[in-house]
């Protein structure tokens, strides 16, 4: 078997171990201390983990490292770089159309408006928690959610702004002391990790 058979048989069994094991490639990497684009790129057989993380992931699903280089089905690869480059440019662009969409629709407003000789200014405040919670449900849904904490933390931080602009006080600025505590939360939720479970060896 030389080396390419090698990569590529070892990606088949890790796309195996870890589908089988109901795991995504960012939860492996983490088990492994590795970014989830390094189990992407071993899952499509363009490398191959050095020895001692074979040893670990083996201890993480249960086998032995000779079971993770020993062929036992036909390898399929994995979608290629170029579809998923494209998938990825869609979801972009997709979040862009809808993030000018409600800006848009907020100038249409403002400027309507001011034909009637209103000058609504706030209009642009109610916009602001309605595109930040748009843009988190859509990354969540195209699965990019690599900057999932900051965005998170935008949101809480922009209906903060909207109730202190909205609220029929004088500058209610005692609400801005709970940002900091909500900020905090959010940053330290969204650091959570989740540890894979560790099989037993299998028989």
């Amino acid at each position: 078997m030389d080396i390419t058979e090698l990569r590529l048989t070892a990606a088949s069994n890790i796309i195996k171990l870890r589908t089988g094991a109901g795991l995504t490639q960012a939860d492996l990497g983490a088990a492994l201390n590795y970014s989830d684009k390094s189990i992407s790129k071993w899952e499509r057989g363009e490398a191959i983990p050095d020895a001692y993380v074979l040893k670990q992931m083996a201890e993480i699903f249960g086998v032995t490292v000779d079971y993770i280089l020993s062929p036992h089905d036909k390898w399929e690869a994995q979608e290629s770089g170029p579809v998923v480059a494209e998938r990825s440019y869609s979801a972009n662009v997709i979040i862009a159309i809808a993030m000018v969409g409600i800006w848009t629709a907020a100038l249409t407003g403002f400027v309507t408006l001011w034909l009637f000789d209103i000058i609504w200014w706030r209009i642009f405040i109610v916009a602001l928690p309605i595109s930040s919670l748009t843009y988190l449900v859509l990354i969540c849904v195209f699965k990019k959610t690599a900057r999932l904490q900051y965005v998170i933390g935008f949101f809480v931080l922009t209906v903060f702004v909207f109730v202190y602009f909205m609220l029929p006080m004088e500058n209610p600025w005692q609400l801005f002391l709970m940002a900091l505590p909500a900020e905090i939360i959010v940053f330290l939720s969204c650091n959570i990790r989740h540890r894979p479970k560790i099989f037993q060896k299998k028989k």
